[in-house]
């Protein structure tokens, strides 16, 4: 079987499934519960400085986006950092580490941007025996506006900064992790490597509201009548975060920087994108929220399968194989010509390919009197709007047309076929 243990920048773990920095590890009871579930690390939930108290709400603190099937697809939480005083915890990470030497445990912080702030909380977890610490430059509600999270994260002088204090005042490793709230991740990123940063994490939540109460005219959650700007995460933000960390994979000046995947991480493929595509490892959150701890046996059984029948040894040999395929759009093969295939056994006859086609995209769906559909060549311009909203998989297909083929719809010679209409992938073709 594949080899699923990880080391990363140093810190070597079972498995590449670790537990983001948040309420799944706000205490001993938890990290245990998931160690024991099978976690190859956890990121323990931020520890701040010991100045004004961090007072969490005694209210609702997640809001929520569900699919039809009542599916979670996003959380919009308020929660803050961690309201346990320091000491506790403190001493509860060096309880944990003691009995799980071979699990990766990270410790999250987030303190006042002055440089004797963080020696001085850096000072006090030196001798917990952590494996390292992640910087929370991330969180965007609650300590944003206290000139920390988000605050920082957003500036990447200040990331450039910090990061450098940290590491000049702390022999252990250090993973800056990163806001998505930025209109260009590869530049805290950057910061960040010039900082001396061993790795950066990401992404952090999103700044959002995820609804309004229609009665009340409050944002969700509620908390007596008033609501506010959360972060969002779950597997909605998964494609944003795809594309940050394949962003920082490919940038010729954080080429090279290691990248802990987070984001909507809930299955084995969800995981294996993130690391084709970069990512060392990943980190999880709303899907152990959703499905309890023991979702990491579904991740690591389907990732070891999936590395077995890609005759792949380790996870090394995924991080990054997809990154030199992603490109910029004025690199595409322009020449690459594909059309859309019903398969007429499988269609139910719904009507959503023709919908969608005849009223919002190129009208190249024919209907017939007995509701047979069909794409007709000389219009379809290969959007795959059609197979995106058919619900039943496989149904329709698209496929390339050969070199020299000729498109019906551009008259341009693809292949050695003169026309689409004589290419035996056509089912009108095959009949014949």
């Amino acid at each position: 079987m594949a080899n699923l243990t990880t080391n990363f920048i140093g810190i070597k773990s079972p498995n590449p499934f670790w537990l983001a920095s948040a309420p799944p590890t706000d205490k001993e009871y938890n990290v245990r519960r998931a160690y024991e579930a099978g976690w190859g690390g956890v990121v323990w939930k931020t520890l701040g400085s010991e100045g004004p108290p961090v007072v969490n709400v005694n209210g609702p603190r997640y809001g929520a986006i569900w699919g039809a099937d009542r599916r979670l697809l996003g959380l919009n939480n308020i929660e803050l950092i961690t309201d346990r005083p320091l000491e506790v915890n403190l001493r509860e990470i060096k309880s944990v580490k003691r009995d799980y030497r071979d699990r990766a445990l990270i410790i999250s912080l987030m303190v006042p941007c002055d440089e004797q702030s963080w020696k001085d909380i850096l000072k006090r977890i030196e001798d917990t025996e952590a494996d390292g610490v992640e910087l929370n430059f991330g969180c965007p509600h609650g300590m944003a506006e206290r000139g920390m999270g988000s605050a920082v994260g957003q500036v990447p002088e200040y990331i450039e900064m910090v990061t450098r204090w940290v590491k000049q005042h702390s022999r252990m490793p250090c993973i800056v992790k990163l806001t998505p709230n930025i209109s260009d991740i590869r530049l805290p990123a950057a910061a960040a490597m010039r900082g001396g940063a061993d790795a950066v994490s990401l992404i952090n939540t999103i700044n959002s509201i995820t609804g309004v109460n229609l009665d009340t005219f409050s944002p969700e959650p509620m908390i007596d009548g008033k609501g506010s700007h959360g972060g969002y995460c779950g597997p909605a933000v998964k494609p944003i975060a795809l594309n940050m960390v394949a962003e920082i994979a490919r940038s010729a000046e954080t080429r090279g920087l290691p990248i802990s995947g987070i984001g909507g991480v809930t299955t084995w493929r969800d995981a294996a994108e993130f690391m084709a595509l970069g990512a060392g490892n990943v980190q999880v959150c709303t899907a152990a929220m959703t499905y309890g701890f023991k979702v990491v046996q579904e991740m690591i059984s389907g990732l070891s399968q999936y590395l077995d029948e890609k005759g792949m040894a380790s996870t090394a040999d995924l991080v990054g194989k997809a990154v030199p395929n992603v490109t910029d759009w004025q690199f595409l093969n322009l020449n690459y010509v594909t059309k859309a295939l019903i398969d007429q056994d499988a269609c139910i006859k719904c009507g959503r390919c023709y919908a969608a086609c005849e009223d919002t995209s190129h009208q190249a769906i024919s209907m017939s009197a007995d509701r047979v559909f069909e794409v007709m060549d000389d219009e379809c311009v290969a959007c795959n709007l059609c197979v995106n909203v058919c619900p039943v998989e496989d149904c329709i297909t698209m496929v390339e047309l050969p070199k020299g083929a000729v498109d019906a719809r551009t008259g341009k010679t693809v292949g050695d076929y003169a026309n689409w209409t004589t290419h035996p992938n056509n089912p009108s073709v095959a009949a014949e």
